[in-house]
């Protein structure tokens, strides 16, 4: 191998290991059900989960910092994408 792609697979690395790196902080995180009462401090979302295919109120989860940095993980109910009309 030559001296570039060496350093090309030591970068691309450096990348992958970063991106796993941030899901398994985000699997650390306790995970907060919210309520009418919740007070959010949304700053950034950083993803949420898809709905089932049901068609029925199921659980999804939204990953997001508040405007302190901290992430925090808020579950909530939506309507699953399985109705037909």
């Amino acid at each position: 191998m030559t001296l570039k792609k060496i350093a090309l697979v030591l970068m691309l690395g450096s990348f992958g290991a970063h991106a796993y790196a941030d899901n398994a902080d985000a699997a650390n995180i306790p995970v907060e059900t919210y309520s009418s009462s919740t007070s959010l401090d949304i700053e950034h979302v950083i993803s949420i989960t898809e709905p089932a295919n049901e068609c029925a109120p199921v659980p999804v989860q939204m990953t997001y910092e508040d405007s302190h940095g901290e992430r925090h993980v808020l579950q909530y109910q939506v309507m699953g994408t399985g109705c037909s009309s």
